[in-house]
């Protein structure tokens, strides 16, 4: 677009020798700027959430990172991006994967339906914190999320970034 208007505006002048086109065509460039830095406004990029891939990780956040437990989850957390080829260090993003074993539920189809609530609660929570830190985070859904109200879900998520916020602010600065 930028190209396209710059382009065009050195047509008009080599065509017209008046200040009219041009001033004109700067008008609606910066019309044009103007009304992306609106959008920007309105619309905020979320906070991406990514999947936590590979045994090897997931395996490292478990034995390494810090547990939370909550009414509906368990959380296993660790700090930075995973070392993996697809996770890009200089993007915010928080990693997420699921673990959830038979002893849980025999049913796959409820397994299945915990991690997606518990999922589903990370991205909209997530959502509302742009400027949240890269995370690797292992989720242990528990058998009342399947049953719990949404929002009660969405209520754990809140209070594990509450306790994690807290942590930063309380640990010893080097």
């Amino acid at each position: 677009m930028i190209l396209f208007l710059k382009t065009r505006l050195e047509e008009t002048k080599e065509a017209d020798d008046t200040d009219e086109t041009e001033g004109a065509l700067e008008y609606h460039l910066v019309g044009f700027f103007g009304f992306l830095g609106f959008i920007g406004f309105l619309y905020h990029v979320p906070m991406k959430l990514e999947r936590l891939r590979g045994r090897k990780i997931c395996e490292r956040v478990l034995r390494q990172g810090r547990v939370w437990k909550g009414k509906h989850m368990t959380v296993r957390s660790l700090s930075g991006v995973p070392r993996h080829p697809h996770a890009d260090p200089s993007a915010l993003a928080v990693y997420l994967g699921t673990l959830a074993s038979s002893k849980l539920d025999k049913s796959a189809v409820r397994r299945n339906r915990m991690r997606r609530r518990c999922r589903e609660a990370w991205r909209l929570e997530l959502r509302e914190h742009p400027d949240f830190p890269s995370q690797q985070l292992l989720i242990a859904p528990r058998s009342s999320s399947l049953s719990a109200p949404f929002d009660d879900i969405r209520r754990d998520v809140r209070a594990f970034l509450s306790s994690l916020s807290h942590a930063r602010q309380e640990a010893p600065r080097r």
